[in-house]
């Protein structure tokens, strides 16, 4: 798709506005209700299908389809980067009626940064064709990894911040509480941090080290820097309200990460045929719509056995506790 400066320029300065009303209508800090979460997650993804349909319009099916199939797949990648989020939130102990700041922030720091790793992931993938294989090669790593966890069943309780969140921390200092929206205060006569600006670095640099994966995998659905920038931008710009919407949802998706790893392993496959057949291999590539079909597909199923393993568990917890309270209630009688 041939992307004018013009169109790109009209594209970020669109964005850059829908951030700055999201911002103005939520900027006293407040708890955020189910119905208010739910109206913007709605808006979000109203306005991506209605990107998606202008790339229809304006540019064919192609691009339209790429689009959807990105914006999909980052969309589903982006609700494991929730579970983390939640971690830290009571990691540093965030007020509720300042999380919906801490998100916004944190996700737009996440978008610059993933704005960058996008040019810089084009610029090596128009040189360097080869580099197929490492992100299919990659994928499929990440993939396995994915199931093992699943299968080990094993949940970190504890979120550790990287060396570089430290590294500021120490340098800085850190007030020892909230004090309000205040991202920087004087203490003892020195200017240091607040634990607001700390989580806010901790949520964007946390969601780059998702990136690692999510980044290679929209480019194995298309490798148009224009629809994986968008793509990316209208998933992360809806994740705050996801958060809101389905935090108490999330222990259900007891599935998540078997139906991801089937994506990236799927995504990661496709990406090495496209490699073999820009080498000259005949084999056969897989299309955006098959790609689209795929991805919805295996969402669906995951979130079906997901709620229907966790309803047989909480159905099993309430038999056992009913068991286990039976003696007690004999020996009162």
């Amino acid at each position: 798709m041939d992307v004018s400066v013009t169109l790109w320029v009209l594209t970020i300065v669109g964005l850059a506005a829908l951030i700055a009303v999201d911002f103005f209508i939520g900027r006293k800090p407040h708890d955020v209700s189910i119905k208010e979460a739910g109206i913007w997650t709605v808006v979000w993804i109203v306005l991506a299908v209605l990107f998606g349909l202008g790339l229809l319009v304006f540019g064919g099916g192609q691009p339209a389809g790429e689009f959807f199939a990105g914006f999909i797949t980052e969309k589903s990648l982006s609700v494991d980067n929730l579970f983390v989020f939640v971690l830290i939130m009571a990691k540093f102990a965030v007020p509720s009626q300042y999380q919906q700041r801490v998100l916004l922030i944190g996700v737009l720091i996440a978008l610059v940064l993933r704005a960058i790793f996008i040019a810089a992931g084009a610029a090596i993938l128009a040189s360097f064709s080869w580099v197929f294989y490492l992100f299919g090669a990659f994928l499929i790593w990440t993939a396995w990894k994915l199931i093992q966890e699943a299968r080990a069943d094993e949940e970190d309780e504890e979120w550790e911040e990287n060396k570089l969140l430290k590294a500021a921390e120490r340098r800085f200092g850190v007030a020892d509480r909230y004090h309000g929206t205040k991202l920087w205060i004087q203490q003892n006569g020195k200017r240091v941090m607040t634990p607001m600006l700390v989580v806010m670095l901790a949520i964007g640099m946390t969601d780059v080290l998702f990136a690692l994966d999510s980044i290679p995998a929209i480019f194995g659905l298309t490798q148009d820097p224009y629809i994986v920038f968008t793509a990316n931008a209208f998933a992360l710009m809806g994740l705050r309200q996801l958060y809101f919407l389905i935090g108490g949802l999330l222990k259900k998706l007891v599935h998540l990460s078997y139906g991801l790893s089937i994506i990236l392993g799927f995504i990661g496959v496709k990406l090495v045929l496209h490699a073999l057949h820009e080498s000259g291999v005949h084999v056969p590539e897989i299309s955006i719509p098959v790609s689209l079909g795929v991805i919805c597909s295996v969402l669906i199923v995951t979130t079906i056995t997901s709620l229907r393993a966790s309803k047989k568990q909480a159905a099993a917890e309430a038999a056992q506790a009913q068991s286990g309270s039976a003696p007690k209630d004999s020996i009162d009688v």
